[in-house]
């Protein structure tokens, strides 16, 4: 019996150690198969951080600005007595005429405004956004060692907010190294660095969330998303992969507070790089265009055309005596590859044609009638009344027909829909649809915005754009416009005038 049961205890033993064998290489190949981080990894990553964040801040610069505009001061004065143009406005609308009653006189008023920027050549070229140093007087540049430099030179592209600036320094500047941003993918870490609310160098740590968003703040974009907190002040400096290269210009944050929220934009440096270049060399960008108004590939024209959703642009129309029309594009034609490159999106497309060299040739791709056909495209140059919006736009990028263009303004305005006052929440809405506002105009800077309706110019009501372009004609600019405009948060009154 003895026997027995340690040969049982035995055999049970050899069962428990079978057992425990097999349990650790089964923990062992889930180990093996395991992707998480280990802790050496992050260690790792964390001294990638540290050491591109090391390198880069010798490059980046904070930016301080001083401007001029104009704010009130003073009694009731013209344009704004009975005996202005308003007057039948004010006598017939006693709360206006209560409104207007001590509105002050505008009055020079400076301003300050902060950012940062990066250093791109060693002579002292910095690459920044346009916003930062719009309109500025005086802009004042801060190395991180403390000195203190006033911008020699500023030239700026409102179309894509990118702005290059010099100082002069005794001594070559460390410039920090570009990189490729067609090669960022969602997921991959990113740096933003920069002067947040006027505080010293700081760095933050994200992923890209994604790609291709816009335009946003820029009439041209074709913006980064990422997490890495960006806030004001951080705008005009840079976004860094890994190897510590510049792969974006932090540009704009999505959010309800003013801080971010964990959805910020950059512009690729690819496309910021194509325009520095020609700002230093010419202080103006030229851009060659193509002519056509198009709109994406969806799931129903994608078995219609029989081709793929995302593969090309649908062209839906071609403007007179464009470069495209004399190519012979027709509306309806899908365009599959340009110079060579395949087209996946409108915004590609604009990308592909506006670097192109200007009277050259180049061979075009489309579908047309469920056969592909090559046509030889000369491109030109981008008219200066397309400006405000290329005619390349896409149909939800709202191509601009020059005669809804209020060029003094800075506006394009459109009939208001049913449809598109549901849209934007004002099912009950008349007037005037603001379509689109150029960011360095007038009504910009009195506080129109695109989606705003119009109801009056002064004290007459317009439910057309003929109707706006008529009443403006009696209007001057030098006395001030008076302008009532409706939002999701109600009516405002602004005055659009010419400074002085």
């Amino acid at each position: 019996m003895k026997l027995i049961r340690r040969s049982t205890q035995w055999i049970a033993a050899a069962v428990i150690g079978v057992c425990l064998v097999a349990g650790a290489v089964a923990v062992a190949q889930r180990q093996a198969q395991s992707t998480l981080p280990t802790a050496n990894n992050a260690y790792e990553l964390s001294s990638i951080f540290r050491e591109v964040s090391k390198n880069a801040i010798p490059s980046i610069v904070s930016i301080e600005t001083l401007g001029t505009v104009r704010t009130g001061q003073g009694d009731l004065q013209p344009p704004f007595d009975e005996n202005s143009p308003f007057g039948d406005l004010f006598r017939d609308d006693p709360r206006l005429r209560e409104f207007f009653r001590n509105r002050p006189q505008p009055q020079p008023r400076r301003t300050q405004g902060m950012g940062s920027g990066f250093i791109i050549d060693p002579s002292g070229i910095i690459l920044t956004n346009n916003h930062v140093v719009q309109n500025a007087d005086r802009v004042t540049v801060r190395l991180h060692d403390g000195r203190e430099f006033i911008a020699t030179d500023i030239k700026t592209d409102p179309q894509t907010d990118v702005a290059i600036i010099r100082i002069e320094s005794d001594e070559p500047l460390q410039a920090i190294p570009l990189g490729n941003s067609d090669n960022i993918e969602i997921g991959d870490w990113v740096l933003a660095v920069g002067t947040p609310f006027g505080l010293d160098l700081t760095v933050t740590a994200g992923i890209i969330s994604a790609k291709a968003r816009g335009p946003l703040m820029a009439e041209r974009g074709d913006f980064l998303q990422t997490d890495a907190a960006i806030n004001p002040g951080n705008s005009g400096g840079p976004l860094l992969n890994l190897r510590g290269e510049v792969i974006g210009i932090n540009t704009a944050i999505s959010t309800r507070t003013g801080t971010s929220s964990g959805v910020g934009f950059a512009i690729p440096i690819n496309i910021a790089d194509w325009v520095s270049d020609q700002l230093v060399e010419s202080g103006r960008v030229q851009r060659a265009y193509l002519g056509v108004k198009i709109q994406p590939v969806d799931f129903d024209q994608a078995q219609r055309f029989e081709t793929n959703v995302g593969e090309g642009v649908l062209v839906r129309e071609v403007l007179a005596d464009s470069p495209a029309e004399k190519a012979g594009l027709q509306p309806g034609d899908v365009i599959l590859e340009f110079n060579g490159q395949s087209v996946r999106g409108t915004a590609m497309l604009q990308r592909i044609v506006e670097r192109l060299d200007l009277d050259k040739s180049y061979k075009m791709l489309i579908l047309r009638d469920g056969e592909q056909k090559t046509l030889s495209v000369s491109v030109e140059q981008l008219p200066e009344e397309d400006t405000l919006a290329d005619a390349n736009e896409s149909d939800e990028d709202r191509g601009v027909d020059p005669e809804n263009v209020i060029d003094d303004l800075g506006i394009e305005i459109k009939p208001l829909t049913p449809q598109v006052a549901r849209q934007l929440g004002l099912p009950d809405a008349t007037g005037v649809l603001v379509a689109s506002v150029r960011p360095s105009g007038l009504a910009w800077r009195a506080g129109l915005r695109s989606g705003n309706v119009i109801q009056k110019i002064g004290s007459t009501r317009v439910n057309s754009p003929d109707e706006l372009r008529e009443a403006l004609k009696d209007m001057s600019l030098e006395e001030g416009i008076l302008i009532v405009v409706q939002d999701k948060q109600g009516t405002r009154f602004l005055i659009v005038q010419q400074s002085e």
